[in-house]
């Protein structure tokens, strides 16, 4: 899984910086591949949460918009030119636990939640209503451009 792991979040990541227009030629994430015990006790340390999820990330820089709905500020290059974004952890016991329970696949299921980690590193969030849906619709869009299906469709919906 630590290779594919690696092309994933590496095709994530640059799917979401095309889809933002933001160079990512000297562009740093570090990607953790951990279990649910791992995740949990980081889930606890940093969210007070003691409970495993899927995936955790820690933005370099504070970027989110004051505004419900804005568009984040942009990252700004350190002194080197080199743009660190921050760091995602994702449980590969739960992603595959919720790829199975929704009939996706685990690559499918690990893109979507590596694409949802960058977005958190460049500001994007969900807590409010309308940043929520501006996050949603950036995530469906750039798994449409990569060709994997609205993970927030649910036919049952229908």
């Amino acid at each position: 899984m630590a290779f594919e792991l690696q092309a994933i979040a590496e095709a994530a990541v640059n799917a979401v910086l095309a889809r933002l227009d933001i160079d990512g030629e000297d562009v740093e994430v570090a990607v953790l591949a951990c279990n649910d015990t791992r995740i949990a006790k980081l889930n606890a340390d940093f969210r007070e949460k003691p409970t495993a999820t899927n995936v955790l990330s820690w933005p370099a820089a504070e970027l989110g918009a004051q505004i419900d709905g804005e568009m984040p500020h942009a990252p700004m290059p350190d002194y080197s030119g080199a743009l660190e974004l921050g760091d995602i952890a994702i449980s590969y016991d739960t992603c595959m636990a919720e790829a199975t329970a929704a009939g996706k696949t685990a690559q499918d299921h690990v893109m979507h939640l590596m694409i949802h980690g960058t977005l958190h590193l460049l500001g994007y969030d969900h807590m409010r209503d309308q940043d929520a849906t501006l996050m949603e619709t950036l995530e469906v869009e750039i798994l449409e451009k990569m060709g994997i299906d609205d993970p927030y469709y649910s036919p049952s919906a229908d």
